[in-house]
């Protein structure tokens, strides 16, 4: 008996970790993501995707759900913008 609830709470505590390393997860793939496209990154937007990543690699140290969820938006619009970007130019 004692197993099963041991491991039922171990399943729960698992689970309810789970959103939260997703998403840390997310934010780092995300900075890599940005950091492999620097070379489409036109010119003129170099500066602005590099302090996107600063912003982003700062909100992660954080260590929190609220800078875990910065970044996450952070490096979501510093994506779509380097698609358009080069969507525009091609």
């Amino acid at each position: 008996m004692k197993r099963s609830v041991l491991l039922g709470l171990f399943v729960t505590v698992s689970l309810m970790a789970s959103p939260s390393f997703a998403a840390e997860d997310l934010c780092a793939v995300n900075i890599k993501t940005i950091e492999n496209a620097r070379a489409q990154t036109p010119p003129e937007m170099s500066d602005q995707v590099m302090d996107s990543v600063k912003q982003a690699k700062a909100d992660q140290a954080k260590g929190t759900k609220e800078g875990t969820d910065d970044c996450i938006a952070e490096t979501e619009q510093t994506i779509k913008q380097i698609k358009d970007a080069n969507k525009g130019g091609k």
